[in-house]
């Protein structure tokens, strides 16, 4: 990708900033449910959370269906290139940056800093991908997550508007499962077993693979915590959840 790309990705990213602005601001106008009405801690969440599920639903199929229709990128994690791979990294950068703007600016950062970590994260990474035009194949392949945030975006609002349908949640909390192992655990282990085996630890490579680590040790704890939740609940910490981001009680 040559530097030509660069200033069209930063009007990308800005566009997608906006849109998920908007879409923030649409998801205020719309109905709330009893339970997230009469607790004013869950209003800023919830809109916030019908937000991730627009990304998690968009980029997810989107990263999906392009390594689906360009598989060879499989074969050239850190040169190969596609121009839908590169649009969908914009994309996903403009809502990681506009998250973290409405974890800020809403006053959660508190609460919710390890969302803002895991946004630099990914802000930074993305950005040096757009840069240098490499390891966008990675890229693709760590969004695959968002298909997994599909479902586990999906417990956290049945958790929080109290559905009365018991069996939906069950059955939400199967697929949920599958779903993390498919699509959260299955590429972050390629990924990690690839880095740590093909990418020189030195410049750009040193940097992702330093990410990947941290991003390792963040799921890892995030699905001990799904598991206490929704399998083990006697070792559940109960706790007030209003004002968190993560809700994992």
């Amino acid at each position: 990708m040559g530097p030509g790309w660069r200033a069209p990705s930063v009007a990308l990213v800005g566009g997608s900033v906006a849109l998920f602005g908007g879409l923030r601001r649409a998801a205020l106008a719309l109905p709330r449910p009893a339970a997230v009405r009469s607790r004013p801690g869950r209003v800023w969440r919830w809109g916030n959370l019908l937000v991730s599920f627009a990304h998690s639903v968009l980029a997810g199929l989107w990263a999906l269906f392009s390594l689906w229709q360009s598989p060879e990128l499989l074969s050239d994690i850190q040169d190969g290139y596609s121009v839908s791979g590169h649009l969908l990294v914009c994309f996903s950068s403009g809502y990681f940056i506009h998250d973290s703007l409405d974890i800020i600016f809403n006053h959660q950062s508190r609460s919710s800093w390890e969302y803002l970590v895991h946004h630099a994260m990914a802000i930074s990474a993305f950005v040096s991908l757009i840069i240098t035009g490499r390891f966008l194949v990675a890229a693709m392949l760590l969004l695959l997550v968002e298909v997994s945030n599909i479902f586990l975006t999906a417990r956290m609002l049945l958790k929080m508007s109290n559905v009365p349908s018991p069996a939906l949640y069950r059955a939400n909390k199967y697929v949920n499962l599958v779903m993390y192992f498919a699509f959260r655990l299955a590429p972050q282990a390629y990924l990690t077993w690839y880095f740590l085996r093909h990418v020189e630890v030195q410049g750009q490579g040193a940097f992702l693979t330093a990410n990947l680590l941290l991003l390792d040790a963040m799921i890892l704890m995030y699905f001990s915590r799904l598991l206490r939740s929704d399998f083990c609940p006697s070792l559940r910490q109960g706790r007030d959840v209003d004002g968190e981001k993560f809700l994992i009680d």
